[in-house]
């Protein structure tokens, strides 16, 4: 059974910074682009950062390209996506995803998962 669990979300003041962690189980995810995503009160759910698992590649949506970093570790199956100077627009429920193959859906907007996590709050305070 694929689980992906997210952690690290929590309160902090606008500027500060948050790591959040996926662990992921139940498969090897070689070939599989993970990503972040997240969704705010009241809006829809937006792309935030994606990487391939197997050869690093890594690609961030503007809001945050300069601000949040998306790495993983292969020996921990962990996905993390460290966040620096928080804004309170970047308030959400943020999810982590795996999806086999490309993340091109992603970037155009079609947030096509083979397996989703269950998400953590992220709450930047002004």
């Amino acid at each position: 059974q694929v689980q992906l669990v997210e952690s690290g979300g929590g309160l902090v003041q606008a500027g500060g910074s948050l790591r959040l962690s996926c662990a992921a189980s139940g498969r090897t995810f070689s070939g599989y682009a993970m990503g972040w995503f997240r969704q705010a009160p009241g809006k829809e759910r937006e792309f935030v950062a994606a990487i391939r698992w197997t050869t690093e590649l890594t690609y961030y949506a503007d809001s945050v390209k300069g601000r949040f970093t998306i790495s993983r570790d292969i020996a921990l199956n962990t996905v993390y996506l460290r966040m620096n100077s928080l804004e309170p627009e970047d308030t959400a429920v943020y999810y982590c995803a795996a999806r086999l193959g490309s993340w091109s859906a992603w970037v155009v907007g079609r947030y096509e998962a083979d397996f989703w996590g269950q998400g953590t709050q992220v709450t930047v305070s002004s």
